[in-house]
C-alpha cells in the first residue's frame, strides 16, 4: 500500500472498529403522541384508558413488567389464552411494546 493511503485506510479501519464495539444503535424513542395513537387501537377492545366494561379483560393499572410480558407472548405467540391478540401484536416492535405496557400500566 502506498505511504499516501496508510493513515486514511488506518483511520477507516479504526471508525470502523470503535462503531463494531460500540453496538447495535438504540431504539429511538417513541413520541408520546405516537403512543397515544398507539394506545387508542387498543382501547378499540379494551375500553377508554384500558378500562373494560365487557367480558374483555382491561389492561389499566397493571404492571408494566406484566403488561409487557403478555404482549411479547401474544407477539410471540406463546400465550395458550391468546385470540386475535397474537395476531394483533405481530405488528408491534419491542420499543412500541414496552411504550404499550408503560403506557396502561399509568392508568388509573
Amino acid at each position: 500500500m502506498p505511504c499516501s493511503l496508510w493513515r486514511p485506510c488506518a483511520l477507516l479501519l479504526s471508525v470502523l472498529a470503535a462503531t463494531a464495539l460500540a453496538g447495535p444503535a438504540a431504539e429511538p424513542a417513541i413520541s408520546p403522541a405516537t403512543v397515544a395513537v398507539l394506545a387508542a387501537t387498543c382501547m378499540s377492545c379494551h375500553g377508554p384508558g384500558g378500562h373494560s366494561a365487557t367480558d374483555i379483560p382491561g389492561i389499566a393499572g397493571q404492571s408494566e413488567s406484566r403488561l409487557h410480558a403478555r404482549l411479547l407472548a401474544f407477539r410471540n405467540g406463546t400465550a395458550p389464552d391468546a385470540t386475535i391478540m397474537t395476531r394483533l401484536m405481530k405488528g408491534y416492535d419491542e420499543a412500541q411494546i414496552a411504550a404499550l405496557a408503560r403506557w396502561f400500566a399509568q392508568e388509573r
